[in-house]
């Protein structure tokens, strides 16, 4: 079974990098065609996405967050990352890595989600 499980800083000063790392287990980020995501839901609000890097190591973001945002992937330990840069508490939100499938075309799997709060 595939797992995804996120992990980082809970707590980031604002002007400062949010970075996180999504470890895969059960299954290659390499493989196609899968797609490794990073949501985020705010407190009070919906969902978000931020972005995503393809099986071949090719990343795409949010027109809303492309300037901040920067998603890359370490294939020798199956783990892909987030770094939002130049945070305000408006990033504060729990955030969630996803693997999105281009045949079945849903979110099937799901970490269970991390808290980062943007505070000085």
């Amino acid at each position: 079974q595939v797992q995804l499980q996120e992990s980082g800083p809970g707590l980031v000063k604002p002007s400062q990098t949010l970075s996180l790392t999504c470890t895969v287990s059960g299954g290659s980020i390499t493989t196609n065609y899968y797609y490794w995501n990073w949501i985020r839901q705010p407190p009070g609000k919906g969902l978000e996405w931020i972005g995503y890097i393809g099986y071949s190591g090719l990343p795409y973001y949010s027109p809303s967050l492309k300037t901040r945002t920067s998603i890359s992937r370490d294939t020798s330990k199956n783990q892909f990352t987030l770094q939002l840069s130049s945070v305000t508490p408006e990033d504060t939100a729990v955030y969630y890595c996803t693997r999105f499938e281009r045949g079945v075309g849903a979110l099937y799997y799901w970490g269970q989600g991390t808290q980062v709060t943007v505070s000085s």
